[in-house]
């Protein structure tokens, strides 16, 4: 317990040397400087309002036809993809690749509902990816999440489908450099 509230204690203090270098810091005897990843609310009021008045009102006058173009636009769209990031936990072309991924796929998808897993083949490589995520911080709590249960789990960027925004429960991840205890893990 001691030790927990210790690294706790730590990891706070050194958020203030987040943008210092290893190279910089005058380290303890017996502590080691490693990187940790911090997960912090974002903020509720978006910085690009800040000093604007927005009770201001905004009327659009547009006749309907540019609205339904609008709205067929976004519904003949929706299927495309954008570019982010996945964390593969499969790849592999031995001949029972398919069956391996299918069942890794299907094992995956029951121990993590409510996360998407996606299966390809890009000759002659079948692979599994997971997760649609918009940043690469996003696709590394992911990773760090599985990784006892996938060890070669590993973040690729490519086209995903358009996640759904949470508002209420967005986070900003951020690394920083922490003092731990020599010896500790």
């Amino acid at each position: 317990m001691k030790r927990k509230i210790l690294l706790v204690l730590l990891a706070v203090l050194a958020l203030p040397l987040a943008g210092l270098r290893a190279q910089e810091l005058i380290i303890p005897e017996g502590f080691d400087v490693v990187d940790s990843l911090v997960y912090r609310p974002a903020t509720a009021v978006d910085s690009t309002l800040v000093g604007r008045s927005v009770f201001s009102m905004v009327e659009v006058n547009q006749p309907a036809s540019v609205a339904t173009a609008m709205d067929s636009h976004i519904a003949n769209n929706r299927a495309k993809a954008m570019t982010g990031y996945r964390v593969r936990i499969f790849f592999d072309n031995k001949q029972n690749a398919r069956q391996m991924s299918e069942q890794v796929q299907r094992s995956f998808e029951a121990s993590h509902p409510g996360i998407v897993a996606h299966r390809s083949f890009a000759s002659p490589f079948f692979k599994v990816t997971v997760g649609d995520f918009r940043t690469k911080s996003e696709a590394m709590q992911l990773l760090q999440q599985i990784s006892r249960e996938y060890s070669s789990a590993f973040v690729v960027k490519e086209n995903i489908d358009y996640p759904p925004v949470d508002r209420e429960h967005s986070y900003v991840v951020d690394t920083v450099l922490v003092l731990r205890p020599t010896g500790t893990r």
